[in-house]
C-alpha cells in the first residue's frame, strides 16, 4: 500500500500551496509557503527566480536542510465553521535533486501545475530542486455527527476518522 494513499494525494492535489518545515543543526525550525508538485511518492520544490534577498542554497530552508534533512509540510482546509477543518501532514527527509532525470521530471511536474514557472529559466545550481521523501503521513478532519456514527450507519465511501501511515 502506497505511504500517500489516494485521499491524502487527493487533498494535496487540491492545494495550490503548503508550508514546509526545517530546523537548522541546533533544531530552531523555519516555516514557509512553498509550491509543490507530488510524483510518484515525492513532494518536489523549485527554488525559483522569485525576487528573494538570498537565493539558491543560500537560502535559509536549504542551508537548514544541508544541516538537517528532517523536514515537515502541511496542506490544510481553514474555516470558520470548524467542521470543516482538515490537514494532511507529512514528516520526511529533504534532499537537493542531483540526477538530471529526476529533476526534468520534478520541473516537468510543477511546471504543468504552476503556469508561472513555465516563463521562468529554472536551469543551473542557483535553482535547486528538492525532492521529499515522507516517512509519515497523518491525515485529519474535524469529526461531523455523520462520522460519529457506527460504521454500519455510514454510506459507502464515506471519508473515515483521521488516519497515520508510517513506513
Amino acid at each position: 500500500m502506497p505511504l500517500i494513499d489516494r485521499a491524502a494525494r487527493a487533498f494535496l492535489s487540491r492545494h495550490r500551496v503548503a508550508r514546509l518545515a526545517t530546523a537548522d543543526r541546533d533544531g530552531i525550525p523555519h516555516v514557509v509557503p512553498f509550491c509543490f508538485a507530488l510524483v510518484g511518492e515525492r513532494l518536489y520544490f523549485v527554488v525559483d527566480a522569485k525576487p528573494k534577498r538570498r537565493g539558491g542554497m543560500a537560502l535559509k530552508r536549504m542551508r537548514n536542510i544541508a544541516a538537517n534533512p528532517a523536514v515537515a509540510v502541511v496542506a490544510d482546509d481553514y474555516d470558520e465553521d470548524w467542521s470543516a477543518l482538515a490537514f494532511v501532514l507529512l514528516r520526511g527527509t529533504a534532499a537537493v535533486v542531483a540526477d538530471a532525470r529526476e529533476r526534468a521530471q520534478a520541473l516537468r511536474a510543477l511546471r504543468r501545475r504552476y503556469p508561472q514557472y513555465r516563463a521562468m529559466a529554472l536551469d543551473g545550481p542557483e535553482h535547486p530542486v528538492v525532492a521529499i521523501t515522507p516517512s509519515h503521513v497523518h491525515q485529519w478532519r474535524a469529526l461531523t455527527s455523520r462520522d460519529a456514527a457506527p460504521p454500519s450507519a455510514r454510506r459507502a465511501g464515506a471519508p473515515r476518522r483521521p488516519s497515520s501511515r508510517r513506513r
